[in-house]
């Protein structure tokens, strides 16, 4: 039988996330029908359906409207995956591998008796056997495991690791169907939304932009990372970063953890300044494309230019000589 995979598409305030547009990219690696599921409050759901719509390769678009599903808590979504998939013919569900599908997917796929493959970089499905292969990073990015869901799986789960795969651009086309779906109310559900805190930045976001400047334990304190490395962020126009140290040390959110427990990342150019590189930071930035970092730090074995300067000296002139050029 022909895939087709149901893409878990997530949005905040009415805005697609970059990780599910990948997830998109992937899903149609399979080589048959891509839906989405859209879900969320009446507010915001018509619009991101009708950005939806215009998505390459996307053959149905399916949205439910509920004041349950303003934020997507898991035990109140899984029951209308559960109605979902029970009862029709999708043989893959695919999702960015965010917070929230990360609890909602594998709660869906156990309650379905299927597994779960997580934050996959390639995906090939054999239409003659029926089975798909993935391939996906473990032991902090150290080796790549080659995970193979056969045909007796119905239905087969998985989680896309974003820089992997590149977004899913839109286009001008002829719309796609949307199909309402009943939304499957919950009494009473185990677990409520407090709030939603939200760094506010000017800055590209960490996880999608082309260039990273990144500071570690080696900054001193919250003040000295922020006057060193927000100008130069500023004026090469890029995300600020930080080390699981500088984290801890409270120099900078969590937010903004590069990592194996933070995000991962693969700009076009990543600056790691005063971070020694434990393999867990390694794990989040290594499949960046230019590194820039310490000759003296661990690092190095990764990185393509060497910085050889005091960083406190040059990071300044750096931005000095930036705003003339």
């Amino acid at each position: 039988t022909s895939p087709h995979a149901l893409v878990f598409l997530e949005h905040r305030r009415g805005v697609i996330d970059a990780g599910s547009l990948s997830a998109l990219t992937a899903a149609k690696q399979l080589g048959g029908q891509v839906s989405a599921l859209i879900v969320g409050d009446s507010e915001h759901v018509n619009g991101v359906v009708e950005q939806a719509k215009k998505l390459q390769g996307l053959t149905s678009v399916l949205h439910s409207t509920s004041s349950q599903y303003a934020e997507p808590l898991p035990e109140v979504l899984t029951p209308l995956f559960e109605k979902l998939l029970s009862d029709s013919s999708f043989t893959h569900v695919v999702s960015a591998t965010s917070s929230s599908a990360k609890s909602v997917l594998p709660r869906v796929s156990a309650k379905l008796d299927a597994p779960t493959v997580s934050d996959v970089t390639s995906v090939e499905h054999d239409a003659s056997t029926n089975s798909t292969t993935f391939t996906r990073p473990i032991y902090a990015g150290n080796a790549i495991a080659t995970v193979k869901a056969p045909s007796a799986i119905p239905i087969k789960f998985f989680t896309v690791r974003g820089t992997a795969f590149a977004p899913t651009p839109s286009e001008d086309r002829a719309s796609v169907e949307a199909k309402e779906v009943e939304p499957v109310q919950v009494a009473d559900p185990p677990t409520q939304h407090i709030k939603t805190t939200i760094a506010k930045s000017d800055r590209p976001d960490l996880g999608v932009a082309s260039r990273v400047v990144s500071g570690g334990r080696a900054l001193k304190d919250a003040k000295t990372f922020e006057t060193t490395l927000y100008p130069l962020a500023d004026v090469l126009g890029a995300a600020v970063g930080a080390s699981r140290a500088a984290v801890d040390s409270g120099y900078a959110d969590n937010s903004l953890q590069v990592g194996q427990t933070g995000k991962v990342v693969a700009p076009e150019l990543y600056m790691a300044l005063g971070i020694s590189g434990a393999i867990q930071h390694l794990a989040g930035m290594k499949d960046s494309k230019l590194i820039v970092a310490d000759p003296d730090a661990p690092i190095f074995q990764v990185a393509d230019v060497g910085l050889v300067a005091d960083l406190f000296e040059v990071v300044p002139q750096l931005v000095e000589q930036l705003k003339k050029d």
